[in-house]
Order: C-alpha cells, then structure tokens, then sequence
C-alpha cells in the first residue's frame, strides 16, 4: 500500500519523535525494554507484541519501534466503536463465585472488513475474575455490528473488581475502543441490603420511652390505670 506525501511526512515526523524520547534509554533489562515500548507507543500493543518486535530486533528498542511502524503502515489496523448500553457500563453487585455474563456490541467503522483471526482478550494485569481466555470474534464487514459476550465468574474475596478488555488482529496487536466490566462482590448480600434499609428507614426518628406513648385504642378508664 502506497502512502500519499502527507502520510510519509507525519510517519517521518512521529518516527522521529519517538527516536528522541528513547535515545538517552540504556537499560538492558528486557520487562523494561517491553514496557518503554509500550509507553512510547501509547500502549497500542499489548506485552506479547511487544516481546516479539524486541526479540526480532535483538532486544534493540530503536530497531523494535521501526520495525513496528513499518509492519503498521504496510497493514492498517482494523476501525471498532463500543455502540454504548446502558447494562454494559453499571456496575454490577453479586456475590462470592456467581456466575454471570457481560455483553458489549461492537461495530466495524471503518472502510475495510476485519482481517481473520481477530479475537477478544482481557488486558494485563490479572483482575481476579474467572473468564474463559480469549475470545473470537467474526470478520466484520464495515458498518455491521457484533454482540461479543462473555462468561464470567465472581471471586471469593469481597471487593470491587473491574477488567479491561481489547480486541486484537492474529498477531496480538490491539485496535478499537476499550471495554470493561466492573462487579462489587460482597457477601450476604440479602443480609447487607436489609440493614441498610434498615438504617435508612431509623434514620432522624428520635428513640421514644414506650411509657410516653399510651394505647390509642385504649379506653379513658384504661389510660388512667
């Protein structure tokens, strides 16, 4: 694919941005090398990616960064948008080891049809929630729109959990929007809900000697006694 003279200069100018903000890096110590990488490349390739473009390039950053931007504009990166829904972005309340799903609807916005092999993945680190790993998804003609749902399982330590998730053409490269998922595991849930509405319904109500409140049903003579 030829690039016009616009396109050439801009990837000229940004590949020369990108070789003065590494320059004075002299590390040697490969999780650093891979996470340069990624920070100097707007963390647009997840850890993977970015070992095997050091790895081919002998562990040289300045090598691993042309070599990416040269398989990048010779292979454009496939166009996604996260059509919004209002389920998908609440936060979920559940308890330990509940199983449950989460859907996103994605779309191809752009002008060509995704390559094969693209597939879903949650993004480094770990969030503690149980999945099933990657997940495929079709070649998306521009303009059509895919539900991409996966099932998830609840861990079993109370706290707030949230999981980030990417697509990816064959090679790991992400495209697209971010999507999340963000659950509140908590324990007795039914429990936790009544005492809570429990202290929300006392709440302002002064604490009342039952003496002072005679029964309005009783009679006169009863009251007197």
């Amino acid at each position: 694919m030829e690039m016009d003279e616009d396109d050439a200069t801009s990837a000229m100018e940004l590949e020369q941005s990108l070789l003065q903000q590494f320059s004075c890096l002299g590390t040697t110590d490969r999780d650093e090398l891979i996470y340069q990488l990624q920070r100097l490349l707007d963390k647009n390739i997840n850890y993977s990616t970015a070992s095997f473009f050091l790895d081919m390039n002998n562990w040289n950053l300045q090598g691993a960064i042309c070599s990416y931007l040269d398989s990048e504009s010779q292979c454009p990166l496939p166009s996604m948008i996260l059509i919004s829904e209002p389920e998908a972005s609440n936060r979920k309340l559940l308890e330990p080891r509940t199983k449950f799903e989460q859907a996103w609807t994605i779309s191809n916005n752009g002008s060509e049809q995704w390559p094969l092999g693209c597939y879903a993945e949650q993004c480094p680190p770990p969030c503690g929630l149980n999945h099933p790993g990657r997940i495929q998804v079709p070649c998306l003609s521009p303009g059509m729109s895919y539900r991409l749902v996966v099932e998830f399982e609840a861990p079993d330590i109370p706290a707030i959990y949230q999981s980030k998730w990417r697509l990816c053409i064959h090679d790991g490269t992400y495209f697209g929007e971010n999507m999340w998922v963000i659950i509140e595991v908590a324990e007795e849930r039914a429990s936790r809900l009544a005492k809570e509405l429990e202290a929300f319904t006392s709440l302002g109500n002064r604490i009342v000697d039952p003496s002072e409140c005679p029964n309005p049903f009783a009679s006169n003579n009863q009251q007197e006694l």
